[in-house]
């Protein structure tokens, strides 16, 4: 009797990018690895991406949400997924064609590895990317020196080890998701791994996080991410030091985003109330979190 192979299920949220989706869609039906479904959940879309979806891509199932509820419209394609590994992709990053074949070998070579992650590059270098790729394409790289975390335009997830931990937190509505569940993967035992042959192309503008979204979700999910995730003995010291940047920043970016970010983080802090389980001190030492990155927006 012939072995079948593991069903993977692709998972795509997509907000009003019509053409990248139509592009993503159609560079998966070019993958190397058959045994896989694609679940496409849409968060309101009002620019014809799902009657483009329904017309051009009759495979896929489509996930209709009644309006934009973030990250928290992945969770339920997680949850709908019927694959024993998950793909997680962005609206507008799209897999080379043979890694999702390539993270499948990685997920049956180690029990113990719950998240593969892709390297991502820059969809707008493609033709310079894919040419070292298929010139290093039987190489790969595993870093082991220290903890990571994984790109949500590209990463593989075992999905009985997200089911076990949780999925993304829905609180948090934008940015940091990845890493509040690369806590808790890590936490459990399981490893989260970068494969350099293992590419995804992402799309990425920075004119997208030109609005006051990306600075506010990054700085009040800084202070989630912290709280939720972080033993107590690194809490206090680190909080401080972030209520001192959102000052620093605030009085050196002529902004009030910031200041309006931290305090939401402190007056909603009853969302994560009951979320908090600290991980282990090696771990938060160890999985490097660039809490910086929340104030370089206006710059």
């Amino acid at each position: 009797m012939l072995q079948t192979q593991p069903l993977v299920s692709v998972v795509i949220l997509c907000w009003n990018r019509k053409d990248d989706v139509k592009e993503s869609l159609t560079r998966l039906r070019g993958q190397t690895y058959k045994e896989m479904e694609v679940i496409v959940v849409d968060n309101g879309s009002t620019d014809g991406t799902i009657a483009m979806i329904e017309e051009d891509f009759p495979e896929v199932r489509l996930l209709k949400m009644p309006k934009n509820m973030g990250i928290e419209a992945y969770n339920i394609g997680f949850k709908n997924a019927k694959g024993e590994y998950i793909v997680i992709l962005d609206d507008d990053s799209f897999p080379a064609e043979d890694a999702i074949e390539k993270m499948v070998d990685k997920f049956k070579n180690d029990e113990k590895l719950g998240i593969v992650a892709f390297d991502v590059r820059n969809y707008f270098s493609y033709d310079e990317t894919n040419k070292k790729v298929e010139e290093k394409k039987n190489t790969s790289a595993a870093i082991q020196n220290y903890l990571m975390a994984f790109n949500g335009a590209g990463a593989g997830a075992r999905k009985d080890v997200i089911e076990q931990v949780g999925f993304y937190p829905e609180e948090f509505f934008l940015y940091w998701n990845e890493q509040d569940l690369s806590f808790r993967v890590l936490d459990a035992g399981y490893k989260i791994e970068f494969f350099s042959d293992i590419v995804s192309y992402h799309k990425y503008s920075p004119a997208n996080r030109a609005s006051w979204r990306a600075p506010f979700y990054y700085t009040r999910n800084a202070f989630w991410l912290l709280w939720k995730n972080y033993p107590m003995t690194m809490v206090i010291p680190i909080t401080f030091r972030l209520i001192y940047l959102v000052f620093y920043y605030s009085l050196e970016q002529y902004t009030t985003v910031y200041l309006k970010a931290m305090f939401s983080a402190i007056f909603n802090i009853k969302q994560i109330k009951d979320k908090r389980k600290p991980v282990k001190k090696y771990i938060a030492e160890n999985l490097r979190i660039p809490f910086d990155v929340s104030f370089t927006f206006y710059r």
